[in-house]
């Protein structure tokens, strides 16, 4: 196990909804080989957390506690923790130029439906976002039960990007 635990940042374009259930969920089924943070590449002024998103993670029993909507300027600065693993959720945000990580983390993209589109009435939407969680969860699963060595600096950017085609 490695002597810290590993920093993931999840990204997304408005940072309300699949980075902060990925966020969410891998902080708390990351069993202390994992610390989740999530951004997005352009917030909305006053973005806040989809509600349904947040119900949903309630309604699993996942901490909602401190979860916010925010920049990805955060993690570029001098004092922002140093990743060793970047995932974009979001084909939007997957396809932009992300600002430099210090320390040059391994990335991934893991492209999720955007639960927040669509007109559905409210049953609808919050099952959207349970769907949403559970396919991000599934995957996270796989993640937290790899091996350590998969986890080592020189084989993460590969594992990642091979978890990207598990669903």
């Amino acid at each position: 196990m490695p002597a810290r635990p590993l920093n993931v940042l999840f990204l997304c374009t408005h940072n309300s909804a699949r980075s902060i259930l990925a966020e969410a969920t891998l902080n708390h089924i990351g069993k202390g080989r994992f610390r989740a943070f999530s951004a997005g590449s352009s917030p909305r002024e006053n973005q806040q957390p989809n509600p349904f998103g947040l119900k949903v993670l309630q309604n699993a029993g996942i901490s909602t506690e401190g979860l916010r909507s925010k920049s990805w300027d955060e993690f570029g600065k001098q004092d922002a923790p140093h990743m060793d693993l970047v995932i974009t959720v979001c084909d939007n945000a997957a396809g932009e130029v992300c600002p430099y990580w210090p320390g040059q983390p391994a990335t991934a993209h893991w492209g999720y439906a955007d639960p927040s589109e669509g007109d559905g009435d409210d049953v609808q939407k919050l099952e959207a976002f349970r769907k949403t969680l559970i396919e991000i969860r599934h995957r996270l699963e796989i993640l937290i039960n790899l091996p350590p060595e998969k986890l080592e600096r020189n084989m993460v950017q590969q594992t990642a990007r091979d978890l990207a085609g598990s669903s």
